[in-house]
């Protein structure tokens, strides 16, 4: 088991940055990929990033890439999540994930057993 703690999010403006993290518990925290969803009020949860064991591989949505950085501290058991250029779309909840293996497979939220409680972000216009 994999506990899992977020932090980070607010309440910021459009064109601002906000850095989320994700504390692991539990499991030797280099044993698993580490991902990031988000799920907006009526929408489904989507897919934002996803770092390998290492962090030598990384995954973006389309939405987020080239503003969105994710990053891991293998020796401090933390994954982030670095947002530049915020929009009002970007508002949503965000979930970390532990992955089911130490590599990336897909984007699939099937592909990760552990989540975390979320965190709000909202970007205003």
């Amino acid at each position: 088991q994999v506990q899992l703690v977020e932090s980070g999010g607010g309440l910021v403006q459009a064109g601002g940055s906000l850095r989320l993290s994700c504390a692991a518990s539990g499991r030797t925290f280099s044993d698993y990929a580490m991902g990031w969803f988000r799920q907006a009020p009526g929408k489904e949860r989507e897919f934002v990033a996803a770092i390998n064991w290492s962090g030598s591989s990384t995954s973006y949505a389309d939405s987020v890439k080239g503003r969105f950085t994710i990053s891991r501290d293998n020796a401090k058991n933390t994954v982030y999540l670095q947002m530049n250029s915020l929009k009002p779309e970007d508002s949503a909840v965000y979930y970390c994930a532990a992955g089911r293996t130490p590599y990336l497979r897909g984007r699939a939220s099937s592909w990760y057993d552990q989540w975390g409680q979320g965190t709000q972000v909202t970007v205003s216009s």
